[in-house]
Order: structure tokens, then sequence, then C-alpha cells
């Protein structure tokens, strides 16, 4: 192993070596640490990688520096660490005790980071499965919920479902090009440009398997009763690290399919239409705050798919864009959830009135995420879908475009319905919010910061996003 390998590897070791130290300081002080050590390990690894690497590419480990695996890999280890500090307080309010908790945050970054940092589809697929094996233990960890083993439950079978299709339609790039080199494997036009067949059909069962990650129709089912029934710390972390990763091995992807890209095109196009038209539809008809975020969150992951369709790089810097900006609402809109939870969950719409008068930090907080994820300037969801509107549009995605722009315009209800409740006269229901945390305080000022942030001054994100994707 060279040296550059090893600076490679630094990242991992940091997340690897953070979740074993984890677990062994638990056989010696059991619960005291976890929450610390974890946090200290995603940030050193975070810093880590904005150092200049020697060497970008460790081709024997299949995995590469590149500016675009930096730039992930930092977004997954600060969503990680954000995580932690939300859940902290938290778990200890739900009696979710033990190590395991943040040692299988940390793992499931670790996941994260090595699938950005992929060069073949081995290593790629490896990474998927190791966070989604995290989340499968994370969305069941609260054992005195019935509910959050069953939405546990749900997830793992229809999680096994999508590993099947992406397994298969890797093997079937594999047969049909006889390389698991990304730049080599997924192209389904051959040298004279005659259509791949096997290429084809494994791009097939790729999207099924990536379609279920990132929840779009029609394998979004598993999406709100999964939300509903995990902590609500790791509904945060679900929401945005997992659907994040699973975009990131998009964007890995498609560049390299060339002209194959119009193959897959129309496939892209009905998930991103339907994603939008049934997430939106269906979150006007919630009354539990989780599953209106669950379906919500399958309309944001359709307008994301909507920059993807161009296949333009202007497009797939929208893309990158728009999941920075939607990574820090969510985990702002799920972190203040999770602030007002209790020995009972807040599960009802109902159940936030009043609170932006009895509890202005976290009401300030919460609405200030709706209003971003409902597009409101000047905050940074505006400036996400301008990004991916204008993208569309410019990519000749009129069509589509205007049908995302009506869908975005419907939603502002439902959000700003929560928001209404949240600032309407308190009624007689005695409800008791436990107090705030000083991580929660600092986890939830760090991304309504940024959401602000990107939203007035996206330039410099912008820039950067320039960089990695040309």
């Amino acid at each position: 192993m060279t040296t550059a390998d090893l600076w490679i590897l630094m990242p991992l070791f940091f997340l690897a070596g953070g979740a074993l130290l984890i677990l062994l300081s638990g056989a010696f002080r059991p619960g005291s640490y976890g929450t610390w050590i974890g946090v200290a390990a995603a940030l050193a690894a975070a810093g880590w990688v904005l150092r200049e690497p020697p060497l970008l590419l460790a081709p024997q480990l299949g995995l590469a520096a590149t500016p675009f695996a930096r730039f992930f890999t930092v977004l997954f280890c600060v969503t990680a660490a954000l995580v932690l500090l939300l859940s902290h307080s938290h778990n200890e309010r739900r009696a979710i005790r033990g190590e395991e908790y943040p040692a299988t945050v940390l793992f499931a970054a670790f996941g994260m980071s090595v699938l950005a940092a992929s060069l073949n589809l081995l290593t790629l697929f490896l990474g998927l499965e190791s966070l989604g094996f995290a989340f499968y233990i994370l969305t069941a960890i609260d054992r005195e919920r019935p509910q959050s083993a069953e939405a546990g439950l749900k997830y793992l079978l229809m999680g096994a479902a999508a590993a099947a299709f992406i397994a298969f339609g890797i093997a079937l790039l594999y047969a049909g090009t006889g390389t698991l080199a990304i730049a080599g494997a997924v192209n389904p036009l051959g040298p004279t440009g005659e259509v791949n067949p096997l290429v084809v059909a494994g791009w097939g069962l790729l999207l099924m398997g990536l379609a279920f990650k990132v929840s779009l129709v029609p394998a979004h089912l598993w999406t709100p009763d999964v939300y509903q029934g995990a902590p609500a710390p790791v509904t945060a972390f679900l929401s945005t690290g997992s659907k994040v990763a699973a975009f990131a091995a998009l964007l890995l992807l498609l560049p390299a399919m060339g002209a194959g890209f119009a193959r897959i095109q129309g496939p892209l196009w009905l998930l991103c239409l339907l994603s939008m038209v049934v997430g939106n539809l269906a979150a006007l008809r919630q009354r539990n705050l989780k599953r209106m975020l669950a379906y919500s969150s399958v309309a944001q992951m359709g307008y994301v798919t909507l920059a993807l369709v161009t296949g333009s790089v202007e497009g797939f810097r929208a893309v990158a864009f728009y999941l920075v900006v939607y990574t820090v609402t969510n985990l702002t809109a799920f972190g203040a959830i999770a602030t007002l939870t209790g020995e009972s969950a807040m599960d009802e719409i109902e159940d936030c009135r009043g609170i932006g008068r009895s509890r202005p930090f976290r009401g300030a907080v919460l609405a200030i995420s709706l209003f971003s994820l409902a597009g409101i300037p000047p905050l940074a969801g505006f400036m996400g879908k301008f990004t991916i509107f204008a993208a569309a549009l410019r990519g000749g995605e009129t069509a589509l475009a205007t049908a995302g722009i009506i869908m975005a315009a419907i939603s502002v209800y439902y959000y700003l319905r929560v928001v209404a409740v949240l600032y309407a006269a308190e009624n007689d229901r005695q409800i008791s919010f436990p107090s705030l945390a000083v991580p929660e305080v600092l986890a939830l000022s760090v991304t309504t910061f940024l959401i602000l942030l990107f939203g007035v001054f996206p330039g410099a994100l912008l820039a950067i996003i320039g960089k990695i994707i040309s």
C-alpha cells in the first residue's frame, strides 16, 4: 500500500476507528462519551478531506480523492456530526441507550464516503449497502416503540429487494461490457454506436434499486411508514445522508454514459413526473407531521430528478447544489421535531399548535425550515428550486419544468398550514415539551444559519460545485 493509498483512506480510518473506539469505550464507561467521540471523528474526517491529497487516485483500492469525492465526504461527515448532536438529548429522553447508536451513525457515514469516492461498481455497491445496513439498525433502534421496530422491518424487507435489483443490474452491466470500472461499464452504446441490450437491461434494474433509495414513485411506499416510525434524528439522517448518497451515485454514473444517456432519459422523465405529482398531492392530505414531510420528500426528490433528466453539466450542478440545500433544511426540520419530542412522540400537525408562541426558538427554526422547503425567498430552498427549474428550462425540458413549478406552488399550502398552526392560539391540550440542550441549540443554530446563508449568498457554494462538476 502506497502513501497515496493511506492518504485517501485516512478519512475512512477516522470514521471506522471512531466507531470502534465508541464500542470499546462502552465496556468501561457505558453511555458517557459516544456522542462526543463520534462528533470528533466525523469532524476530523471532514478536516482531513479538506487537505489537498498528494495523488488523487488509489486504483488498487477502487477509490479516488477527486474534488467530487472530497466535497461529498465533507457533506456526509458534517451531516453525521450534526445528527449526533441532535440525537444526544433526544436519545436520553427516549431511553435509547448504548454505544451502538453513535457507532452506527459513523458506519453509515463510512459507507457514504466510500460510495462518493468509488471508481468501480463494486466499491459503489459496497458503500451503498454499508449505509443501507446501518439505517436498518438505526430505524429500529427505539426498542420502546413498536412503530420503530415495524419501520425497521419494512425498510429491511424493501431494502433487501432494492439491493437485489442493484446487484443484478451491476451483474448485467458487467456481463455486457466485461468491466466493473464506472468509466467503461455504464455506456449502453458500443464503439460503433450499436445498443448493448445487456447494459440497457442492467440500467433498468439499477434505476429501480436507486429509485427505492431516493423514494421516487413507484418505489416510495416505504417512506411515510419509515419516517413516522423511526426516531426523529434518524429520520433526519435517513432523509438527507442516504438520499444524497444515492444521488451522488447517479452523479458518478450518468456523466460516464456519454451519448447513451438518451436510453434512460425516458424512464427518468417518468420517475420525475410521478414523484412530483404523487408526492405533493399525497402530502396535501396528511395530518401527521412526519408523514407529510415524508411525502414532501418524495416530491423534493422529483425536483432533483428534474435536473438529472437534462443530462447537462448545468443540470448536474443544480442537483449538487439542491442536495446541500435539502440536507441543511431537512436536518433543521427534523432536528426541531426531535427537540420537541419527549416521552411521547410529537406526531400530529395539531401537536404543533402554539409552539411558535410558547417555544419561540424552536418554533422559528421549524418555520424557517418549512419556508425553505416551500421555496420562499430569500431562503436556501428558493435558490435550490430556482437552479433546478432554470437548468431544466435551459435543457429543453419545458413541459416537465412547468409541471414542477405548478407542483411547487401547490406545496406551499401544506407547508404554510403547519406554520399557521405553529403560531395559532394555544388550545387546552397540555403537552409537555422538553427543555433545549446545548448540543441541540448548537446544531439547530448552524443549520438555520446555513439556510439563510445559502439563500442570500449562494455564490460561494455554486462556485465550489462548478469546480467539482465539469
